[in-house]
């Protein structure tokens, strides 16, 4: 392996400590004798290219600095290669670092433990998902979830997380079923009414919410959530479940596991890891082993 690694940052990350989280992770690798070079994009799409050369290049490993928005821009330049990612995780959500069992907003013990982890060359390989040319770690995320996120990115005001908050209470007031066509590995098409489903590679989206508890990112397959059909009021009393993982109980609420899941949906948008994928139709695929990530 190569002694030159590459910080792959995002200085606005968790209002600011992206940037501040670069320096301790580059002290901690620097102090094991790797030479670090950072990587800052003018916008995602300058940063994704920056990173592709990187990798392209030889570096040793790529260290995505940030939240899960980075993490996700990450993983599009090293899926599929044998380049291995790191992860400091200091944003907002942190999911794909909570599914790994990674330190999260804490950048010197994290920096620490992947200067280590390329020291002794441990890695391991983990599933990612795949819709088209896109790969996600965490969850894609389909319904009333994706319709908040939708709602919360079109408000201009109030800034930060509160936007969402509101975006929420507007769509429990709009709250109906939605009509989805559901097909898991090539079998029979499935017309279930849902409240959201949920695709998970790993557990977790949203800072922590479990909406697929049981998933493994190591197993080949995807954890499918289904919230059928509900009231606003059996709404509201699931949904605080979700962070304990405790809602997969509830009479309304299945999982399946599938390696393949193609999902439509009229009038609904997908969003991976956080981020806008496009409407439904989409089909998702578990690419076991896609990428390895530096880490205990």
């Amino acid at each position: 392996m190569t002694s030159e690694i590459t910080l792959f940052v995002n200085p606005t990350a968790g209002r600011g400590r992206g940037a501040h989280a670069a320096q301790p992770a580059a002290a901690a690798l620097r102090a094991s004798g790797f030479s670090v070079r950072t990587v800052i994009g003018e916008d995602a799409g300058d940063a994704l290219r920056r990173a592709r050369a990187a990798v392209d290049g030889g570096t040793g490993a790529l260290i995505a600095v940030g939240g899960d928005g980075m993490a996700s821009l990450a993983l599009q330049a090293v899926a599929g290669t044998r380049t291995p990612l790191g992860v400091i995780a200091v944003g907002t959500g942190n999911d794909f670092a909570r599914a790994l069992g990674l330190p999260v907003r804490a950048p010197a013990a994290a920096g620490a433990l992947v200067a280590d982890a390329l020291k002794g060359a441990r890695t391991r390989d983990v599933d990612l998902g795949r819709v088209g040319e896109t790969w996600f770690g965490t969850v894609l995320a389909s319904g009333f979830d994706s319709r908040v996120n939708d709602r919360g990115n079109r408000m201009r005001w109030p800034t930060g997380r509160f936007k969402y908050d509101l975006a929420m209470v507007a769509e429990l007031a709009a709250l109906k079923p939605i009509p989805y066509r559901l097909t898991l590995d090539g079998g029979e098409v499935r017309e279930v009414e849902a409240t959201l489903v949920a695709v998970g590679n790993g557990s977790s989206y949203g800072g922590g919410m479990r909406i697929c508890a049981g998933a493994d990112m190591g197993d080949g397959l995807f954890d499918v959530t289904v919230v059928g059909a509900c009231s606003r009021t059996t709404l509201l009393t699931v949904f605080p479940r979700v962070y304990r993982g405790t809602h997969l109980g509830h009479p309304q609420v299945t999982v399946h596991r599938a390696a393949k899941v193609e999902l439509a949906a009229a009038g609904v948008t997908a969003y991976a890891d956080g981020e806008r994928l496009g409407a439904l139709p989409v089909t998702a695929e578990c690419v076991p082993a896609a990428v390895r990530v530096l880490g205990p």
